[in-house]
């Protein structure tokens, strides 16, 4: 897992989980340009203690939509104010 990868294949091959990411181009302060999947198939507590140890480490959650874990509620939210 030492490859680069764009936001959207990211997304693609890890889709509705929590990764860790290493080397990030960062688009701005909240959006992934490309990173480096370090870790998979971790709970949002098991990348946080990971981060204590490791300043370089990003844990962010994957979606398509890019709902975050909001699900239903934040779809309901988001289509609201089209």
């Amino acid at each position: 897992m030492n490859e680069r990868l764009t936001w959207n294949e990211i997304v693609s091959r890890y889709p509705d989980q929590w990764v860790g990411l290493v080397d990030v181009d960062w688009k701005n302060e909240s959006n992934v340009r490309s990173a480096v999947v370090k870790y998979t198939d971790k709970t949002s507590d098991e990348l946080a203690m990971m981060q204590l140890d490791d300043d370089n480490l990003y844990s962010i959650y994957t979606t398509p939509d890019n709902l975050g874990q909001l699900g239903i509620v934040g779809y309901l939210l988001c289509s609201s104010s089209l």
